[in-house]
């Protein structure tokens, strides 16, 4: 959703924007050319990211900074490079597209690949900790919150019945074989939400999520942007909540009602409900299919 995103983060007034999963820097390096006024904070955990970004990013000389930061830390970065208020940010949320298409670093139940799942390749926490050392309980409720509520006691079952799993193609096999056939022929394959319940746990993407949205929040200028892609029904409601209660400044005052608590709105939704990718999109990228986009302008 470049359009969308450029469309919406270009017209901003001058001042800092900042790019809380940098990537390979697509997302930013439009938005610089579109938005002469703005100048990037970028981050991102994985080192190969900040590699790709930094080149992409080159020639925009000192309106490109690059930091290695997980997004939950965007507060303190900004506070050390002395950025207090932001005019534009943006959250692009869940794996990067080099990040599925590198067979090793085991995002993929394609690709045969140890499994590893980590964005940041320096943290404690792999996919293999998570498929090999944690019990049927705890896997039957992270695979049920993720989006396999049917079968998720059987896919974990299974799981752990075939200890020790070393690759994500065993793993894939695993989850295909604990599924009934019947219930294989329709969603895709079996095992695309198993790994990525995995991956949010291994990278403590939704434990994290709130509150970095809120750093930002309250950063955003006078006519500032923020701007969220979320990828699953997870990441989006925590979207949506953040939003609305910086959209309503946590009036707790029944709807129909004049607010009496003395709540203060910080912003205002920019968009009504989520924004999805058009058909076309879908059609030359079909990674694109389950984004949802939201956004916020700051208020006065």
């Amino acid at each position: 959703m470049l359009g969308e995103i450029v469309d919406l983060l270009s017209t901003v007034p001058e001042g800092v924007y900042l790019d809380a999963t940098l990537g390979g820097a697509g997302h930013a390096a439009a938005v610089l050319d579109a938005a002469p006024q703005l100048v990037l904070v970028g981050l991102d955990q994985d080192p190969a990211a900040i590699e790709a970004g930094q080149a992409r990013l080159a020639r925009f000389g000192t309106r490109a900074r690059v930091v290695r930061s997980r997004f939950d830390r965007a507060g303190r970065v900004l506070d050390g490079l002395g950025v207090d208020r932001l005019a534009a940010a943006l959250f692009d949320l869940g794996v990067s597209s080099p990040q599925l298409d590198q067979p090793e670093r085991g995002f993929s139940y394609r690709q045969e690949a140890a499994l590893d799942m980590r964005m940041d390749p320096d943290a404690p926490l792999g996919a293999a900790d998570v498929v090999n050392g944690w019990d049927e309980r705890e896997l039957t409720r992270l695979f049920r919150e993720h989006g396999e509520a049917r079968f998720a006691r059987r896919i974990a079952r299974r799981l752990v019945e075939a200890r020790p799993v070393a690759s994500t193609t065993e793993l894939a096999e695993i989850v295909r074989s604990a599924i009934p056939a019947a219930a294989r022929r329709t969603g895709g394959h079996p095992a695309r939400r198993v790994f990525q319940a995995i991956r949010v746990a291994v990278n403590d993407e939704l434990a994290i999520l709130p509150g970095a949205l809120d750093q930002i929040l309250r950063r955003l200028q006078p006519g500032g942007r923020l701007a969220v892609l979320a990828y699953h029904s997870g990441e989006d409601r925590i979207v949506k909540e953040r939003f609305r209660w910086a959209a309503t400044g946590g009036c707790q005052c029944p709807p129909d009602l004049p607010c009496g608590c003395g709540a203060s709105p910080t912003v205002r939704l920019l968009t009504r409900g989520a924004v999805r990718p058009s058909e076309q999109e879908i059609a030359t990228n079909h990674r694109a299919e389950s984004a949802r986009l939201r956004a916020v302008e700051g208020l006065p």
